[in-house]
């Protein structure tokens, strides 16, 4: 079956493609054959319209005065090459020289893009682009989407691509120039990307339009943030905070005949809740919001009792707080000698555990808590309140950094963002630079003189006296 749509000599409108086939390096099957009365060669909006629509061929046949045909321009996009060009034009001066097989040009195209997008050994994964749209340096933008790509892999996502675009005042609609959207699409088919992360988080209608333009599938950085909860969380506690921060989330972005939301059942973004939570309607998920705070508030009486007992006991408590994946967990099994999971990941421990801590002049607790990261999303500050409020009732904070890493200053100072917005800075705090034994002497000694800290390495016992004895200097 062939479709033909007709416009006029000022513009044709192109409709709804989604229905059209799709996948890793493969096209739309539509080319796009139209007329120019003046002599002009393939637009920049027809080659916008060749990336966006991922049409086989954009191809423009010039037309005479006496009706004519003269010469003709076509252009395709290309597989992933050196030059970085997303696309070629072709110009063929006299229409009667143009000896091209099309159908069989094609199918060579999509194998070349196919070829390209191709991992081997990891088919299971789905694959991304990771996009940051910000007003900041592009230094602090790198930094940032280079901590999107380990939350990427911690999600078990494979990262093909990434694209910063920097802009004074960003599109409140597009979010991003339509020619960088069309520089995006191409490059996600030349790597053969299934998913688009954007580096924070989009509006509803972000979302509704990015998706048609694109025809992707699409996610921000607090719903990989979700994702991630979602998979970690493993008590019933965790799960319930976790699927409450989801459909707080996506109760606003809950709209009838949402293909963005509906790309997202199954996978990453669709975790959690279940692959139904799409189907349903606001008033469920209110309801379903409503009997969650409840089993939380059970908790929350649980946990006070609990903690009302550890009180009568007269037993400090020590709680270890930081950026994720600083070694807050390794720290509590090296000092009590436990068996808390461990990896090199972010976001491993979501579940609060406490142990016992002998120390020389007492007992103590010692309690892991969740991992903090820069902009936390709100909504997972309010489903984690009643694992929060556990740091409401500790004598003592150990605030555990990574001092291998290359944005220690910055994940300290957001870290402090967070205990003051919980209403933590009264708690005496000791600085704890882990990490020690990735780093020489001099860079160890900078960074502790600079920032007060205690340097250690949370997996060597024989580093820990010192801040043995500024734990017990600060609790007895």
């Amino acid at each position: 079956m062939e479709y033909v749509v007709v416009g006029n000599d000022h513009s044709i409108l192109i409709p709804d493609l989604a229905r059209f086939r799709s996948g890793v390096g493969r096209l739309k099957g539509l080319r796009c054959i139209h007329t120019h009365l003046h002599g002009e060669p393939l637009s920049q909006e027809d080659l916008i319209d060749l990336a966006l629509l991922k049409l086989d061929l954009m191809v423009c046949l010039n037309i005479t005065n006496n009706g004519v045909p003269a010469d003709v321009y076509y252009a395709h996009i290309l597989p992933k090459n050196n030059s970085g060009q997303p696309w070629i034009i072709e110009h063929i001066p006299d229409i009667g020289r143009l000896n091209l097989n099309f159908l069989e040009f094609i199918r060579d195209l999509e194998a070349q893009l196919a070829k390209t997008g191709t991992r081997i050994g990891m088919e299971k994964k789905e694959s991304a682009v990771l996009v940051s749209v910000n007003k900041s340096s592009r230094q602090e933008a790198e930094e940032s989407l280079e901590e999107l790509k380990e939350l990427s892999i911690t999600s078990n996502l494979l990262v093909v691509d990434s694209i910063i675009q920097r802009k004074a005042q960003s599109n409140s609609r597009f979010l991003l120039g339509k020619g960088k959207l069309s520089e995006l699409v191409v490059r996600s088919l030349q790597a053969g990307a299934d998913l688009l992360i954007f580096d924070g988080e989009l509006t509803p209608a972000q979302v509704r339009v990015l998706t048609d333009f694109t025809e992707m599938k699409m996610i921000d950085r607090t719903q990989l943030i979700l994702d991630i909860f979602a998979q970690r969380a493993i008590t019933r506690e965790g799960k319930i905070q976790v699927e409450l921060a989801q459909l707080r989330y996506v109760l606003p972005r809950l709209i009838t005949k949402n293909t963005a939301m509906s790309r997202l059942t199954g996978g990453i973004g669709g975790r959690g809740p279940g692959e139904t939570k799409l189907e349903i309607n606001r008033r469920r998920v209110r309801d379903r919001i409503t009997l969650l705070n409840k089993e939380l508030v059970e908790i929350r009486c649980q946990r006070k009792e609990r903690r009302k007992k550890r009180k009568n006991r007269g037993m400090p408590v020590i709680s270890i707080v930081g950026y994720t994946n600083a070694g807050k967990s390794t720290l509590l099994n090296t000092f009590t000698r436990s068996h808390v999971k461990v990896e090199n990941r972010l976001f491993v421990t979501l579940d609060t555990a406490s142990r016992y801590l002998r120390l020389e002049k007492g007992d103590a607790i010692m309690t892991d808590t969740v991992g903090f990261i820069k902009d936390l999303p709100e909504d997972l500050y309010k489903a984690f309140a009643a694992t929060l409020e556990e740091l409401h009732e500790a004598d003592l904070l150990l605030h555990v950094a990574d001092m291998s890493n290359s944005r220690l200053e910055d994940q300290i100072e957001s870290v402090k963002i967070i205990l003051d917005s919980l209403d933590l800075t009264e708690i005496p705090t000791i600085l704890v630079l882990n990490k020690i034994d990735k780093l020489n002497k001099s860079q160890i000694d900078n960074f502790a003189t600079r920032l007060g800290g205690i340097p250690i390495s949370a997996t060597h016992p024989s580093t820990l006296p010192k801040l043995r004895k500024a734990i017990e200097g600060s609790i007895f």
